[in-house]
């Protein structure tokens, strides 16, 4: 098994309706695939990391790289993983209509993202940490604890 992680930007913003859309394809196509994994959206930025087996992956990462909704498509890592990280294939983004955004089913507020799993490597999760806070700016980071005096 591996992981991809990328990042890229829309070609053209994405409304409310386009990301319940493409949330719906993806469950339906992922779940078919054996792929797990979360994409985060916000204001045209996109960020998705994504596990399944090599043979499904690479083919799946050179199709999303070709997508004409894509731009600026750029792989951040890819490497063999032993357990899943994101058991639930998920999304979060900023909503457009923050007043709809509780009528879209399946999608997380940036505000309401779970910590991440602790299956992540270290390196892994300080890439996704980053990766959210390009794609979510506005989000507060958690403090780290205070070192512990001897």
């Amino acid at each position: 098994m591996i992981h991809i992680a990328y990042i890229s930007r829309a070609v053209h913003p994405l409304s409310d309706e386009d990301l319940q859309y493409l949330l719906t394809q993806c469950r339906r196509d992922n779940a078919r695939n054996q792929v797990t994994g979360i994409l985060f959206y916000s204001h045209g930025n996109i960020a998705q990391l994504f596990e399944g087996e090599a043979e499904i992956l690479e083919p799946l990462f050179e199709r999303i790289s070709r997508d004409g909704r894509h731009s600026h498509v750029r792989k951040l890592v890819q490497k063999p993983i032993s357990v899943r990280s994101f058991a639930e294939w998920s999304m979060a983004f900023h909503p457009i209509e923050s007043a709809g955004f509780e009528a879209l089913h399946g999608f997380l507020s940036p505000q309401a993202l779970p910590p991440l799993p602790t299956t992540l490597s270290i390196a892994d999760t300080m890439l996704i940490e980053l990766v959210r806070l390009a794609v979510f700016p506005d989000r507060e980071v958690p403090k780290a604890p205070a070192p512990v005096q001897p």
